[in-house]
């Protein structure tokens, strides 16, 4: 989308009969604010490898961050339909900034909630979502990505409280987090714990040299004897399924964060393709044009259908976590589909910081592989389906 416009959305089959009155103001306030403030500055942002970071009081004065958790804890208490919205919203500004939302609330502030105790949910959770604190999530690892089961990171109980030993990779806000929830084995078994920023034997190293999601943060985590007293363990936390329910919350909000990058890139090509001339008449008018455009609008309306479906589902406590997989594979894997699409109409232009789309494109390559890559999601859903599984 160019700078100055404002996006109507894309809405083929009257999805918007589907949603309620809250879900649709929710769903326009955040795109009006990614309208007038992320898509104004996320470019530049891009191309310097930096993240917005003043755009963070903006977000939680939105009640972005842990947006379906209670008010009690100062939060908006909306149900996940809403979310998913907001996390379309979100996308189509930049994964970049999805990210960090997504990472604070599904990945921080919800395993706290889940997991936690009263006390630390009533201290982090507050400060989380008022932007006070930002947080980060530890569990892949330079040798285990898609077999977090196979984490290397050790607790050790010693002097009334744990010491950790191990190394955490491709960590989303890792060098500006305030607190990282990481994950760790403590005597066999994995557990979740609360480290803060400063905490000795703690360090963060920013990952650079990206050409994806440059525009987000994205660090490694260090823990040399890191002691952290005993009340910063998560209590609730017992075996991998802990880790595993919290990147279900993450999938989800990337279904539909999918559907925003890929909303961005069909209204650019399509509004390219009307005004772009070739052989003296719009290439809009040629038919291999209109197929492509076909294609990215018939993935986009599945895409809407598959997730408001799957968010009724998740506010009704039916959703698995394999329904949220295949959501999460299907959509990335059409967006991106559709963002390179975007870039064929655009030709040349289509590679410049004018227009979005390669910006989406290579963050989509991104969305693709975390969270579970695509194969792995293949795999979770085969399973489910066969009875048979194909991981070992």
């Amino acid at each position: 989308m160019l700078v100055g416009t404002k996006f109507k959305g894309i809405d083929f089959y009257n999805t918007e009969e589907l949603l309620t009155e809250e879900e649709k103001m929710v769903r326009d306030t955040i795109r009006e604010w990614v309208d007038e403030k992320v898509i104004p500055i996320i470019e530049k942002h891009y191309m310097e490898g930096t993240f917005p970071m003043h755009l963070i009081p903006e977000m939680a004065e939105l009640g972005i961050f842990g947006a379906t958790l209670p008010e009690k804890y100062g939060c908006a208490n909306l149900n996940n339909v809403a979310y998913g919205l907001i996390m379309q919203e979100l996308e189509r500004g930049d994964s970049g900034i999805r990210s960090f939302a997504s990472v604070q609330s599904a990945l921080v502030m919800y395993p706290i909630y889940e997991f936690g105790s009263e006390e630390q949910k009533n201290y982090w959770l507050p400060k989380l979502a008022k932007g006070e604190k930002i947080g980060c999530f530890g569990l892949t690892e330079p040798d285990f990505g898609s077999n977090p089961g196979g984490l290397r990171t050790k607790a050790e109980y010693k002097n009334g409280g744990f010491v950790l030993n191990g190394t955490k990779m491709w960590i989303t806000n890792g060098s500006i987090a305030d607190v990282a929830v990481v994950w760790a084995k403590l005597d066999g078994v994995i557990r979740g714990f609360l480290v803060e920023k400063g905490t000795p034997g703690f360090e963060t190293q920013e990952m650079k040299g990206k050409h994806s999601l440059r525009a987000s943060v994205t660090s490694e985590l260090i823990f040399q004897d890191c002691w952290i007293p005993e009340e910063n363990l998560l209590p609730k936390t017992n075996g991998l399924k802990s880790a595993l329910m919290c990147l279900t919350q993450a999938r989800y909000g990337i279904a539909w964060g999918a559907i925003g990058a890929a909303m961005a890139c069909f209204e650019t090509a399509l509004e390219y393709a009307k005004t772009r001339i070739q052989f003296d008449k719009p290439i809009a008018s040629f038919q291999l044009v209109q197929e492509k455009l076909v294609y990215m609008l018939t993935e986009i309306t599945k895409a809407q259908l598959l997730c408001i479906q799957l968010g009724r589902l998740k506010d009704q406590g039916k959703a698995t976590y394999v329904q949220v997989s295949l959501a999460k594979r299907n959509n990335v894997y059409h967006a991106l589909e559709i963002a390179r699409l975007a870039r064929d109409i655009l030709g040349a232009n289509g590679i410049l910081n004018e227009y979005p789309v390669m910006r989406h494109m290579n963050n989509l390559e991104s969305v693709k592989t975390y969270e579970g890559t695509h194969d792995i999601h293949t795999l979770i859903i085969g399973e489910y389906i066969t009875g048979f599984s194909a991981f070992k």
